[in-house]
């Protein structure tokens, strides 16, 4: 009978746990490049009741009696699917059609990655730099700060699908800057990520090397459009009925450990 307690118990925190998931998506449903998360769940370890027959030669019976021990996360999922497009009037607001990752330089001089692309020039002594909203410089393909020169104008400057940065000429055609093409990074598995906040993630073992779009071998190389942003791929709908689906599972736990409880007290209430 205690094994029963332990059980629901078991999937009264796993659902919990699944709640909070979405609980999370739900708050993120506006931030600028999130990807939806879910739960996944698995069974623990099973008893074997019995697994031989009754008769005098003990054989074993074709289909033994187990019972499982309950539930656990077995992980929880980003899904990189693409997210709506927002029209934006910045020049430095973009759009990744496809697989790829900004690559950016934080605080800590290590370099993270990222679909938020609401970027903006800073001035500064060395010129004008594209960063982050937090300050952090967008990298360029070729691993360094995009930076432009006190000779171009950051008002001026547009950028292709390919990322390169590019200043009119004298008759007002956009012409590439030498350098200074925003890098985009792809890689094997992006659902091993390592999420550190502010939107932005950090490569691992599970998630591969990054590849970078310029250089490495890709099968399909993402897009940049420029004046939209990536919002959130989180279904609002799809999330409140796994909310409701969360819930209702959680109760049926709640159910059990009071019925269990219930035959417990009777039980001892048989000596009476």
């Amino acid at each position: 009978m205690v094994r029963s307690l332990y059980s629901a118990a078991s999937g009264m925190i796993a659902q919990q746990t699944n709640v909070d998931v979405i609980s999370h998506n739900l708050s993120n449903v506006n931030t600028v490049g999130y990807k939806g998360q879910s739960a996944s769940f698995k069974t623990l370890l099973y008893q074997d009741l019995q697994a031989r027959t009754t008769t005098a030669n003990g054989e074993f019976k074709p289909v033994s009696a187990q019972v499982g021990l309950g539930t656990r996360v077995s992980s929880i999922t980003s899904h990189y699917t693409q997210g709506s497009a927002m029209e934006t009037e910045s020049n430095t607001d973009f759009l990744i059609n496809g697989d790829g990752f900004f690559a950016i330089q934080n605080l800590d001089g290590e370099t993270v990655y990222t679909r938020n692309g609401n970027f903006y020039f800073a001035i500064d002594a060395q010129g004008s730099a594209l960063c982050t909203a937090d300050g952090c410089p967008v990298l360029s393909s070729d691993g360094m700060p995009i930076i432009l020169t006190s000779e171009y104008n950051p008002l001026k400057v547009t950028f292709d699908a390919d990322g390169n940065a590019c200043y009119p000429d004298e008759a007002g055609n956009p012409q590439p800057i030498g350098g200074m093409q925003i890098a985009l990074f792809q890689f094997t598995n992006p659902s091993g990520l390592e999420k550190i906040g502010d939107n932005y993630l950090r490569a691992t073992d599970a998630s591969g090397v990054p590849l970078n779009e310029a250089y490495d071998d890709i099968g399909k190389k993402s897009a940049l459009k420029s004046k939209y942003l990536e919002g959130s791929n989180v279904n609002v709908a799809t999330e409140m009925v796994n909310l409701i689906i969360a819930q209702r599972a959680y109760e049926l736990c709640s159910k059990a450990i009071t019925t269990s409880d219930t035959m417990m007290e009777q039980a001892n209430n048989l000596k009476r």
